[in-house]
């Protein structure tokens, strides 16, 4: 099954493309420029894969949380090329996805991305499974969702910061955090995986009409809201 997948969804651009030929990746710390190589990136994997537009049978992206505009890129591209190529589409949580390659770590797995203002984004898992709400929380509210004594890999994009910020909360040396070292990487890989599934589960694609989990509202809206407009 040809499946294309958009990761955009943080500063680490990643996009795979799976074929009977193999997988087909690209992968950049692009930070704002998402929108400058996204579909040019993705134009090269499906030239190098030796197949045309027409043959992807899925396209895929994140479904959120992560930046507000990374994933209004992300599900663009994907919902854009699904409509021209009359392809179903699906997005898949962008936490699932940075917890997947975890499964099996012997304790508590929390995939983060910097929420700015002193918070995250992230939720707990254990066993290869969501156990904990998608939380945007500052460090204590992460805490009480972990269990004293077990190991908590930290992992994500900005694990390193959440890593540095427990300096600052004597309440967390009554847990063992251990950093995954390939944190800062794309995760359009599993993204493939996991699209797969939740299609071939579900015997459909997204509705056309879906967008991002965001958990937050943007600062232009709650600008807006504080000005009563």
């Amino acid at each position: 099954m040809n499946i294309l997948a958009f990761d955009s969804a943080t500063p680490i651009l990643s996009i795979a493309l799976s074929s009977a030929e193999g997988t087909f990746y690209f992968e950049a710390d692009a930070g704002l420029r998402h929108s400058e190589l996204l579909l040019e990136e993705a134009r090269r994997l499906i030239d190098k894969a030796g197949i045309a537009a027409a043959d992807i049978a899925l396209l895929a992206c994140m479904g959120g949380p992560g930046s507000f505009t990374g994933l209004r890129i992300g599900f663009a591209a994907a919902k854009g090329m699904a409509f021209g190529l009359e392809k179903p589409f699906v997005s898949v949580p962008t936490l699932d996805c940075m917890a997947f390659p975890h499964a099996a770590w012997p304790g508590a797995v929390l995939p983060l991305i910097d929420a700015k203002k002193k918070r995250f984004f992230g939720a707990v898992y254990r066993e290869g499974k969501n156990a904990s709400p998608c939380l945007d929380g500052e460090i204590p509210a992460f805490l009480s969702l972990l269990l004293p004594g077990e190991p908590v890999l930290l992992t994500g994009p900005d694990a390193g910061l959440f890593m540095e910020a427990l300096s600052g909360y004597p309440e967390q040396d009554g847990y063992r955090f251990v950093m995954d070292r390939n944190c800062r990487r794309g995760h359009a890989g599993h993204l493939l995986e996991l699209a797969q599934k939740k299609y071939i589960l579900q015997n459909s694609g997204d509705r056309i009409d879906a967008g991002p989990a965001y958990l937050r509202k943007s600062d232009a809206e709650l600008i807006l809201e504080e000005s009563g407009g």
